[in-house]
């Protein structure tokens, strides 16, 4: 019989009932998992509604609450469905719509939804993409593939039951689930959860509670590079992660020198969980790869150089190849066998006649002198002509003849604005509506060169 997350928790549970399950940064408090669990029985008791086979959402922070919710609605048979922390109710209405969900939990209540269906499918939790190319999906998944990523992710980054998480990153975002959730139910790996992303915050949180493992951002990782905080304060941590955008090589290795600790990059996918990790630390310091794959992971590329990822914790509900997904993004495997990202499928336009990936004009770009992450689109004034925004502290007008040396004169960008970084969003990932906006406008501060 397949295991459930429910299974593995009360299995983790029945081992340790009095073992720290979460620590609250902000206040210290520490919840056992006895304490987690009790929390999840009383919720339960004051909310006596039918939600077996039922979509609930709900929009809570990170914290015990996000935790006591999970544990209740498993118990209950529903259908998990968090949303990114503080959404608009708004918003959770109209992403309740498009799912068909019977309840959306308030904070205070679980509310009704007209039109919310019963699924009678193995379905038991929802993610749901960031949209960052589009609109976000409704990603389905099964226990056993929830369960099985943890275990890749777990397995690949020696994340094992003692082992503290330092929690910065949503819990309800795939790379929250992959590294946070499933670990804490499967296996008892505890959360630090961290009180703000200030590094001297951060730092202060890991010195005091001595956390293990800290999946992060770039920008996280960013502001820790930069800050004067002290090396020995990140002692406790044997594992950084980064993960949802791409990390700039020279981050990593500031971060390296001056924490004295390598980070690893990882790659991943809503649809697939987690596919790819550095294990040495030395691929992100010097901007190589994203990693070899995960175990239980097999990657293979297809004739135009599509990453094909197959697992047990790919997604089944609405993939025309269960167990099997195509990914959104191109690469390559080097001479060391790990896997290096070479842009964006569905990125091709129309220049001069003649059409061109997007991400070939981006790979120029970051390897420019200065340049640390860089985004090609079409020319908002000017049909069949390309315009590009760097994250860059010099002006392009700098480098706009070495570029010229690189691609063919009608690859080259005829707009270019640099701003000193990329805006962000909540997931940690490039905002790439602002930077098209920004393109568009071409606001102060940014700078800007047109030919």
């Amino acid at each position: 019989m397949t295991t459930t997350l429910l299974q593995s928790w009360q299995r983790t549970l029945a081992s340790a009932p009095l073992a720290p399950a979460l620590i609250e940064a902000a206040t210290g408090r520490v919840w056992t998992r006895a304490d987690l669990e009790g929390a999840s029985d009383a919720w339960l008791a004051r909310h006596p509604v039918d939600l077996h086979g039922r979509i609930v959402l709900f929009s809570e922070p990170n914290g015990p609450q996000w935790l006591v919710l999970l544990l209740a609605l498993l118990k209950a048979r529903a259908i998990v469905a968090p949303l990114d922390p503080g959404e608009p109710p708004a918003a959770q209405r109209t992403i309740a719509r498009a799912l068909r969900a019977a309840f959306v939990w308030n904070g205070a209540s679980l509310e009704p939804l007209a039109g919310g269906r019963i699924f009678t499918d193995a379905r038991r939790v929802i993610k749901l993409t960031s949209g960052s190319a589009g609109a976000p999906r409704a990603l389905a998944f099964t226990d056993a593939q929830m369960l099985a990523d943890g275990r890749h992710v777990c397995a690949a980054m020696q994340i094992a039951s003692p082992d503290f998480n330092y929690a910065l990153i949503p819990f309800g975002h795939s790379y929250g689930w992959g590294n946070l959730v499933v670990p804490l139910l499967a296996q008892g790996t505890g959360i630090v959860c961290g009180s703000t992303a200030l590094p001297h915050v951060i730092a202060a949180e890991i010195a005091r509670f001595q956390p293990t493992v800290f999946p992060a951002v770039p920008a996280l990782l960013r502001a820790l590079a930069h800050a004067d905080v002290p090396p020995h304060s990140l002692a406790s941590l044997h594992t950084i992660i980064s993960a949802g955008a791409p990390l700039d090589p020279a981050i990593a290795r500031a971060f390296h020198e001056r924490l004295g600790r390598p980070i690893h990059n990882f790659y991943g996918s809503s649809e697939t969980g987690g596919i790819a990790f550095d294990r040495t630390g030395t691929a992100a310091s010097e901007g190589r790869a994203v990693g070899t794959p995960l175990p239980g992971v097999t990657v293979s590329l297809t004739r135009d150089r599509r990453i094909r990822v197959a697992s047990e914790a790919v997604f089944t509900f609405g993939n025309r190849r269960p167990g099997t997904h195509l990914a959104a993004d191109f690469g390559e495997f080097n001479t060391r066998g790990e896997l290096v990202l070479l842009g964006r499928a569905g990125r091709t336009v129309k220049i001069a006649g003649r059409r061109l990936n997007l991400a070939e004009v981006e790979h120029a770009l970051r390897a420019l002198p200065g340049v640390r992450d860089a985004y090609a689109l079409p020319h908002p004034g000017r049909e069949e002509t390309l315009a590009a925004i760097v994250a860059c502290d010099r002006h392009p007008a700098e480098w706009r003849d070495t570029l010229r040396t690189r691609l063919a004169s009608w690859k080259v960008p005829r707009k270019l604005v640099a701003l000193p970084a990329f805006p962000l969003t909540a997931r940690g990932k490039t905002d790439t509506r602002k930077l098209r906006a920004l393109v568009s406008a071409n606001s102060e501060p940014l700078q800007s060169v047109t030919s």
